[in-house]
């Protein structure tokens, strides 16, 4: 562009003393912060607070941003500059100085004041807090770590109180990172790396056929009884497979590239160039530039240099480390997925990094913020998320501040595009905690926000999709190490993790989504997906450690972290094409995706032919009679899943056979037309990129 380094002073400068990831599980958060009550939180404790002042005449800006993305409206696609929606509905100065007075008041030191009065940050004890804001704060056991969260929603009094909207850093819940490794189902740990200089040089390294032709295998116990034969589809390369087709499977970008139909896209000239995908991150990678451009000299993209790459830091700094929650959060292999594979897929763009200090809330909130005051980009991509219900019933303030934000971009003419959870519908972590209760993730379902879930995807030899489940996977053993006598009888695991998506219970179906044969009064998402599953996982370069001069390795990654900044990439070239047609930028993709015909996004629906070769299997343990395993018995899916696609797998550490089953995601389904896997589909390359621009013309 160049980047001016110096927009890192912009905004806020301060550091959130909150504790790091909060309420989690094996694969998720917990639905509510039930615990072991500690008693008071110490009342000399420091705490950080942010309080959101109201917008000015927000009836007026909820109907004014409902035109804009209405084609009847002479106000369709008209968005406000910065400056045109701080002078209608940003707070004042004045406000915000009321505000600073009254924590000034109450013995909380004022350490920042937003440029637009949205916010004002400050610090103080817990002491003074919890009288400042009408609540106390207790420590409380959650899953085995000490967490501070108030007891009652916080109130003001005074001239400040009809100013104030909501406050934020009372708890230190947090937000998780929604990447996924792929996992070793032996060891339940994510799959060693490769060192790049093993393979050579070529962008290659894992095996592209992640679904191969259908195989046979017999398991014998001493070479005699008992026994089982099964057969069907088989899994990923040969664990004995030498590189560059290393097991089990992983894609790199030229073949995610032809798979999406981009090479037709970039020989159109579009590549991203002239546009800029903003990613909003906690902590960062410390090796970023160094991995980013190793990915990029092995995949053939350009490099990322101070032309078109930057890194702001809202919070005042944003380091990884093993001591405040990255290392252990994965933010670092976020950062690195996110970067990587938006450069990928539209290697023409700008790519800004805006980096929270952490993973809280009023943090990751910030920057988010910070990104769209200064005007980065037309593309946010946010990987992060918590569920919806645990917010609504405890912390809706976060909703208040999440959903402000998505309007104020979608005012602006930007697209927020948030993954929808790697969880399924989190039922597996709510019954554990005691709420039998499912939720999509926030704030992928805000009605100013567009949802993007994630799939299965199979490549034929040529790198064409062959075949897309909704990402959703259980698996079974079925038979034991070398010499590999059966598992009597298989052994069922169950969920393992799924796209996100369902029924929001707090945000009314926006305009964009009624008409469309989707049923309900609420927000439905997602609305659009592309890759997800960590075991159809693209391929990244990455120092796991996050310190400068340790090993690279190449590691294959998910969830809907992958999907979120591929999608955002897309989009990005997609407001290229727009500007080559002396058109504005496109605003929020979702209330797009559903006015597009049937031809420029794939509808992603397992198939009868599809299920032909899924495994079935028999086992012969006399004097029993012979057992026949049907795909459904082996895959044990949760209704109302009707079709999925099922694979035989060898564990390359432990030499043990499993069946995967994929397209079983909790209690959400894929099928025809929409669904709460992965909404619409997946973009159809060119198809799409024409037709989003023919239908804002």
């Amino acid at each position: 562009m160049p980047f001016s380094k110096n927009l890192s002073q912009i905004g806020v400068r301060f550091t959130l003393s909150l504790g790091s990831l909060a309420l989690i599980v094996t694969s998720g958060f917990a639905v509510t912060p039930q615990g072991t009550t500690l008693g008071p939180e110490d009342q000399s404790k420091p705490i950080s607070v942010t309080v959101w002042l109201n917008l000015h005449n927000k009836a007026t800006l909820d109907a004014m941003v409902q035109d804009m993305y209405d084609k009847s409206s002479p106000n369709y696609h008209r968005f406000l500059t910065l400056n045109e929606f701080k002078k209608q509905f940003s707070p004042t100065a004045k406000e915000a100085a009321t505000v600073r007075d009254y924590l000034n008041a109450h013995n909380m030191k004022v350490t920042s004041i937003d440029k637009n009065n949205h916010f004002v940050v400050a610090q103080g004890r817990v002491a003074d807090a919890q009288i400042a804001f009408n609540t106390k704060i207790n420590r409380t056991m959650i899953n085995g770590v000490a967490h501070h969260v108030n007891t009652a929603p916080p109130t003001i009094t005074g001239p400040a109180a009809a100013l104030v909207s909501t406050v934020q850093g009372l708890s230190d819940l947090a937000y998780q990172a929604n990447v996924k490794p792929g996992i070793n189902p032996e060891t339940r740990t994510p799959y060693a790396g490769v060192r790049p200089s093993a393979v050579g040089a070529d962008g290659l390294f894992f095996s592209a056929q992640c679904l191969r032709p259908p195989q046979t295998v017999t398991f014998t116990t001493g070479g005699s009884t008992p026994k089982a034969i099964y057969a069907g589809n088989r899994y990923g390369a040969d664990i004995n497979s030498p590189a560059p087709n290393l097991p089990s499977c992983g894609y790199d970008a030229a073949e995610m590239q032809k798979a999406y139909g981009l090479n037709k896209v970039y020989k159109n000239g579009l590549d991203g160039t002239g546009q800029t995908i903003v990613i909003v991150d906690a902590f960062g990678s410390n090796t970023i530039l160094d991995d980013a451009n190793l990915f990029s000299q092995l995949n053939g993209l350009p490099q990322l240099t101070d032309a078109n790459f930057a890194i702001f830091t809202p919070n005042g700094s944003a380091t990884c480390t093993t001591t405040n929650g990255c290392i252990s959060g994965n933010w670092q292999f976020e950062t690195t997925l996110d970067v990587e594979w938006a450069h990928a897929i539209a290697p023409g763009a700008n790519i800004v990094l805006v980096l929270a200090a952490d993973n809280s809330f009023a943090n990751l909130d910030l920057a988010n913020l910070f990104a769209i005051e200064n005007s980065f980009g037309t593309v946010i991509s946010n990987s992060f998320g918590a569920p919806e219900i645990l917010l609504q019933n405890f912390f809706p303030s976060e909703l208040t501040v999440e959903n402000g934000i998505s309007e104020i971009a979608a005012a602006l003419g930007m697209s927020h595009n948030i993954s929808s959870g790697d969880s399924g519908d989190f039922l597996v972590e709510d019954t554990a905690n005691g709420v039998p209760a499912v939720s999509v993730t926030a704030n992928c379902a805000s009605p100013f926000a567009t949802g993007v879930g994630g799939t299965s995807t199979f490549l034929d030899s040529k790198n064409n999709i062959e075949l897309q489940t909704g990402w959703g996977m259980n698996f079974a053993r079925i038979a034991e190490p070398t010499p590999n006598p059966p598992t009597i009888p298989p052994l069922l695991f169950g969920f393992q993790g799924g796209s996100g998506g369902g029924t929001s219970v707090v945000y009314a179906k926006p305009k964009y989504q009624k008409g469309q044969g989707i049923s309900g009064k609420f927000r439905l998402v997602p609305d659009i997906s592309m890759n997800a599953d960590p075991d159809t996982g693209n391929e990244i370069i990455v120092t796991p450690t996050s310190v400068p001069g340790d090993d690279q390795f190449v590691e294959v990654f998910g969830g809907t972290s992958l999907s979120t900044p591929m999608f955002s990439a897309l989009w990005a070239i997609a407001n290229q094409a727009a500007a080559q047609e002396g058109l504005g930028p496109l605003g929020n993709a979702a209330s797009i995706l559903y006015e597009l015909p049937d031809d420029a996004i794939i509808d992603v629906n397992v198939k009868p032919i599809d299920t032909l070769l899924n495994v079935t299997g028999t086992i012969f343990n006399p004097p029993n009679p012979p057992l026949f395993e049907s795909a459904a018995a082996l895959a044990g899916p949760q209704a109302p899943t009707k079709r999925f696609v099922s694979a035989l797998f060898q564990s390359s550490s432990s030499t043990r056979w499993d069946v995967f089953t994929f397209g079983t995601d909790s209690s959400l389904a894929t099928g025809p037309g929409w669904d709460n896997v992965t909404g619409l589909g997946t973009p159809n390359g060119m198809t799409f990129i024409n037709k989003v621009v023919k239908a804002v013309k």
